[in-house]
C-alpha cells in the first residue's frame, strides 16, 4: 500500500473505533461491578475467613463445575498456577516436551517450564487462531515416532508428553480435532481455556475436552477475582490430587503439619472467592454484552474492505473476550499505523502477543514451521472488548 492509502484505510478505522466507543479515554478491557460484590466481599471481611479457608472459595468452586459442566474445579490463585498444577497432574516431567502453540499469553510456556519440561511450538489456525490440526498431524507424522508407547521427537530423542490447545481470545480452537491428533500420538491433553470461560464448542465447554483444563480469572479477563483461576477435570482423583498440591501437600490433621510431598501455596483466598462468586453471577449478562459489542463493531466495520472483526468459528459460542480487528495480506502494513493512531486518540489498541518461539527465554526451543502464526502477528489488532460497553460498569457502594 501507498503511504496515502495506509493513512486513508488507518483514518477509517480510527473512525469506526470512534463510532462505536465514543469519547476517550477507552480502556482495552475494564471489569464490571454492578451485582453482589460489595455484599459478599463485606461478608467476607465480617467472618474474618479472608485467606485459603472459608465459605466463599467451595461455593465458588461448586459454582464453577456447575456452569462449565465439570465434575470438579479447584480454586487457584492464578491461571499459571492452574496449568502448572494440571501438567503435573498430567504427567508431564522434567526432560519431557509439550506442544504448545506460539500464538499465546507467555504464561502458557512458563507452565511448562515450571515443571522442568521444554515448550515445543506449534502453528495456528487462521480461522480459530488455536492450533492447527491438520498441520499439527502432518508434522508429528513426520517429526515423532512411538517408543515404548510414548511419542518421542526424533530430533531431540526427548518424550512429547502433552498437547496445550489454547482457546485464543475466548475463540474455541478445533479442540476435537486435537483430541483426536492427541489420542493417535498418545498425548494427554490439557487445555489452556484461561480466555474462555462462556464459550462452548459444539455445545459443550472449553476447558472440559481434555484430562484437564485452566481457567484465568485476572483482572482482564470476562469476570474477575482480582487474581485468580481454576482446573477443571472430570476426574475425581486428579481433582483430590490438585487441591491436596495446591494446599502445600498438607495432610489432613486439625493440628499436625505433616506434608507428604513438595505442593505449592497455590490455594485462591476467601477474599477473592467471594469477588469471583458476585461476579459469576453476572457471566451471562457479562457473556451477552460482549456479544453485543461484537454485533455492533462488525456493523461499523461492514464497509471497509480488507478489514473484519474476528468472529466465532463455526459450531461454536465465543464469550468474545478480546474483540480482534483482522486486517487482510495486503493491508497488514496499516497495523502499526492503527496502533499509534488509536492510542494516540485514546483508544486502547494492541497488537497480538509477540510469537514465543522468538521470546528470549524460548527461541532455542523446537518448532515446526509457523508460517501461519507469523501471518496472524502482522495482521490482528485487539480492540476495546469491556462488556460495560454496552450495559452497566459499576455499582457505586
Amino acid at each position: 500500500m501507498t503511504p496515502a492509502a495506509i493513512a486513508s484505510l488507518s483514518a477509517k478505522i480510527l473512525d469506526a473505533l470512534g463510532g462505536v466507543l465514543g469519547p476517550a479515554p477507552v480502556a482495552l478491557h475494564e471489569p464490571s461491578f454492578f451485582g453482589n460484590e460489595w455484599l459478599y466481599l463485606k461478608q467476607c471481611l465480617d467472618s474474618t475467613f479472608v485467606s485459603s479457608v472459608g465459605e466463599f472459595v467451595d461455593r465458588f468452586e461448586n459454582e464453577l463445575a456447575a456452569y462449565t459442566g465439570a465434575n470438579y474445579a479447584v480454586a487457584v490463585v492464578n491461571g499459571t498456577a492452574a496449568l502448572h498444577i494440571a501438567l503435573q497432574l498430567a504427567g508431564v516431567r522434567a526432560g519431557d516436551e509439550v506442544l504448545v502453540p506460539t500464538l499465546t499469553f507467555i504464561a502458557t510456556a512458563n507452565a511448562v517450564a515450571y515443571c522442568g519440561a521444554t515448550p515445543h511450538f506449534v502453528d495456528s489456525d487462521i480461522r480459530t487462531f488455536g492450533v492447527d490440526p491438520e498441520k499439527l498431524r502432518s508434522y508429528l507424522d513426520a517429526q515423532t515416532e512411538q517408543r515404548d508407547g510414548q511419542c518421542v521427537n526424533s530430533s531431540t530423542g526427548r518424550p512429547i508428553r502433552a498437547l496445550v490447545p489454547v482457546h485464543t481470545f475466548g475463540h474455541p480452537a478445533a479442540i476435537e480435532d486435537l483430541m483426536a491428533v492427541a489420542r493417535d500420538f498418545g498425548l494427554a491433553v490439557v487445555e489452556d481455556a484461561a480466555e474462555s470461560l462462556g464459550s462452548f464448542y459444539r455445545g459443550k465447554h472449553t476447558g472440559t475436552f481434555g484430562q484437564l483444563g485452566a481457567l484465568s480469572f485476572n483482572g482482564n479477563k470476562i469476570i474477575t477475582s482480582g487474581g485468580g483461576g481454576a482446573i477443571l477435570t472430570n476426574d475425581k482423583e486428579l481433582a483430590r490430587r490438585a487441591k491436596h498440591l495446591t494446599t502445600t501437600a498438607k495432610r489432613a490433621h486439625a493440628w499436625h503439619y505433616n506434608h507428604d510431598q513438595i505442593g505449592y501455596n497455590y490455594r485462591m483466598p476467601n477474599l477473592n472467592a467471594a469477588l469471583g462468586c458476585a461476579q459469576l453471577e453476572q457471566l451471562p449478562t457479562m457473556r451477552a454484552q460482549k456479544r453485543a459489542l461484537f454485533d455492533r463493531y462488525v456493523q461499523a466495520f461492514a464497509g471497509i474492505e480488507g478489514v473484519e472483526i474476528a468472529a466465532e468459528p463455526p459450531e461454536c459460542e465465543s464469550n468474545y473476550w478480546l474483540q480482534t480487528l483482522v486486517l487482510d495480506a495486503d493491508r497488514a502494513s496499516c497495523r502499526d499505523v492503527v496502533l499509534e493512531l488509536s492510542n494516540t486518540a485514546g483508544y486502547m489498541t494492541r497488537p497480538v502477543w509477540g510469537l514465543l518461539n522468538s521470546s528470549e527465554p524460548y527461541r532455542h526451543c523446537p518448532a515446526m514451521n509457523l508460517q501461519s502464526a507469523e501471518f496472524l502477528a502482522h495482521c490482528l489488532i485487539n480492540i476495546p472488548s469491556s462488556a460495560y460497553l454496552v450495559g452497566p460498569r459499576r455499582e457505586q457502594a
